[in-house]
C-alpha cells in the first residue's frame, strides 16, 4: 500500500462520525459505538460498507466481543501487576515513541491535504473531458422462474398469463418462491439490476426486448433450465449528472494532487537531509 492510499484509509478511518452511545461495560468500563466502528474500519481497510448486508451484523458481534476479551484482559492484567512490569514499561517506551512518528506523520500529511483544493472550472473541465465515465449503459430490473422441464415453465405461465398489474407481480413472486429452483426462488425471483452482457445470451436478448411489467409468453432454454421472466423495471441508458459524480472528482483530483505535493515535499526533503 503506498503512502497515499495508507494516509487516505487513516483519513476514513480517524474521520468516522459514529454516535458515541454505550453499547456494553465491562466491570464498569464503557464500550462505545465509535469503538466498535473503529475497529469495524481498521479491519476492512475502510471498506466496511462493502462486507454484504447480510453478514454486516454478525461481523459487528464478534468486533464487540473482541473488544469484551481486550478488556477484560487488559483488566486482568491491571491487577497482576503487568503494568507495573519491567517488559511491559519497555515495550511501552517503544510503542509510544512509533506512535509519536506516525501521529506527527498523520498531522502533517492532513495539513498538506487540507491546504489543496480544486476549482469549479476544473471540477467542470475534468467531467466534461471524460462524461464517458460517468455514461451509465441500459439496465434491467427483472425477476424469473427457473425450472428444469419445459412443461413446468408453461403450465406456470399459464397461471400468470391472464394476470397484468400489481396481481401479475405479485402471483410471479409467490410461485418463484414455491416453484423456482434457482438460487433467487426465496428472493421472489429478484435478480435486481443488470445491464446488457451480464446474463447468458437467450435470456439477455429476452428480457432486454420485453416492455416493463409483462412476462415471457414462452419458456426462455439456457443451459441452467427453462425461464419463466417478469420485467420489474427497465432504465435508458444515461449519463450521471455533473452534481452526482462532483464529489467524487473533487476527491479523485485532490487525492492526484496530494501525490504530486507529497512527491516535491519529499524530494525536497531528501534532499536538505544526511542519508547514509
Amino acid at each position: 500500500m503506498n503512502t497515499a492510499t495508507k494516509f487516505l484509509s487513516t483519513i476514513l478511518l480517524t474521520g468516522l462520525v459514529a454516535s458515541a452511545n454505550t453499547l456494553v461495560t465491562v466491570n464498569g468500563k464503557a464500550i462505545t459505538q465509535n469503538e466498535v466502528d473503529a475497529e469495524l474500519m481498521n479491519a476492512t481497510q475502510g471498506r466496511f460498507n462493502q462486507v454484504p448486508a447480510d453478514k454486516q451484523a454478525e461481523f459487528r458481534q464478534q468486533v464487540l466481543q473482541q473488544l469484551i476479551g481486550k478488556e477484560l484482559i487488559f483488566g486482568d492484567a491491571k491487577k497482576t501487576g503487568i503494568l507495573n512490569s519491567t517488559e511491559y514499561k519497555t515495550e511501552y517506551a517503544k510503542l509510544e515513541e512509533r506512535m509519536k512518528k506516525e501521529l506527527a506523520v498523520q498531522v502533517w500529511q492532513k495539513k498538506q491535504l487540507d491546504s489543496i483544493s480544486i476549482s469549479d472550472k476544473d471540477l467542470k473541465d475534468y467531467y466534461n473531458k471524460n462524461k464517458e465515465e460517468y455514461n451509465e449503459k441500459e439496465s434491467v430490473h427483472a425477476r424469473h422462474i427457473l425450472v428444469k422441464e419445459e412443461a413446468e415453465a408453461k403450465k406456470i405461465i399459464s397461471k400468470l398469463k391472464s394476470l397484468s398489474g400489481q396481481k401479475l407481480k405479485s402471483k410471479f413472486i409467490e410461485l418463484a418462491k414455491s416453484e423456482s429452483t434457482g438460487p433467487s426462488g426465496p428472493k421472489g425471483g429478484d435478480l435486481g439490476f443488470f445491464t446488457q452482457g451480464q446474463m447468458v445470451p437467450a435470456f439477455n436478448d429476452k428480457v432486454f426486448s420485453m416492455k416493463k411489467g409483462t412476462i415471457t409468453k414462452e419458456p426462455v432454454k439456457t443451459q441452467f433450465g427453462f425461464h419463466v421472466i417478469y420485467l420489474e423495471e427497465k432504465k435508458a441508458a444515461a449519463t450521471r449528472a455533473y452534481s452526482d459524480v462532483k464529489a467524487f472528482i473533487e476527491q479523485r483530483l485532490k487525492m492526484e494532487k496530494f501525490k504530486t505535493v507529497m512527491k516535491e515535499k519529499m524530494d525536497a526533503l531528501q534532499k536538505k537531509a544526511t542519508i547514509k
